[in-house]
This record gives structure tokens, sequence and C-alpha cells, in this order.
């Protein structure tokens, strides 16, 4: 038997693949952002959590973790780096001793001023012309619908 051959293997062709396009699409977006968030000293992981943060200061770690589709395990050490920087600080909550509740530093705070061009700077690189913007959100709205129903089978 042949090992080159791909008959009665299609399935298994890289351009068959649904998680290739999206691991293509993911890498190379983290190095445009990359390209941004290096001078502020932060990685496209913690610039999620402080998106999150920016959105709604001051919640609990789950709330954090499940907004983010991230464990415990992968989160804490996303935190710790961010609270070494000084951009967040953790506390017990004063409702829930079991819940630690992580909110935004002043620094945390300015960063957001300076990360604030970062999303038009990014559209800007990628010239998308207004029709093909209005293609690309419609496409990371189906993007979420496809992450919500791997959630849902998983």
């Amino acid at each position: 038997m042949s090992t080159t051959s791909a008959a009665g293997y299609e399935q298994l062709l890289l351009g068959n693949q649904l998680c290739f396009p999206l691991y293509a699409a993911a890498r190379l977006t983290n190095q445009l952002y990359h390209e941004h968030l290096g001078p502020l000293g932060i990685t496209y992981p913690q610039y999620l959590v402080l998106l999150v943060l920016w959105e709604q200061d001051a919640q609990p770690v789950t709330d954090i973790g499940k907004r983010l589709l991230l464990d415990t395990n992968t989160l804490s050490p996303l935190l710790k780096k961010l609270q070494q920087k000084g951009l967040v600080q953790k506390q017990r909550s004063s409702t829930d001793e079991r819940q630690v509740v992580v909110r935004l530093t002043e620094a945390g705070w300015q960063m957001r001023n300076q990360a604030a061009e970062i999303p038009r700077s990014i559209a800007a690189k990628l010239s998308l012309p207004e029709i093909e913007t209005a293609e690309a959100s419609k496409f990371a709205a189906q993007l979420r619908q496809l992450v919500g129903w791997i959630q849902q089978q998983a």
C-alpha cells in the first residue's frame, strides 16, 4: 500500500479540516496583536483578561474564567502576572470568602487608554473595506455560535 495515496482518506486532508483554518487564523491574529501588546508589556491572554475587566471591574475569578473559557489552572498564572505588573489586585469576596475578586488598579485603568487604539490599528492593518468589515463582523458572530455549539457538545 502506498504511503502517499490519499484515496479513501479524504477526511484526513488538511484542506478538509475545520480545525486548521481556525488554528491558523487564531495564530496569525495573535501575531498581529503581539505587535501592539509587546510595547505595553502584556501578552494576548493577559489582554483578554483586561478586556473583561475594562467591561466590568471587580469580578470573581470564576466569572472571568467563564467569560474567557479558561479553567482556574490556566487563569491563575495570568492573574498572578497581571498582579505582579501592578495592573490588577485580588482579594477575597466580602460576601463569600471562597471567591476571589479581581479588580483593576489605577495602572490597569490607565492601560485602557494605551490600548484604546489597538482594535482600530488592527482593522487598519488588515485594510478591510467597509463591506468586508461587515462580513468580518458576521463571521465573528458565526464563530461565537460555533464556540457555543462546541461547548454544548463537550
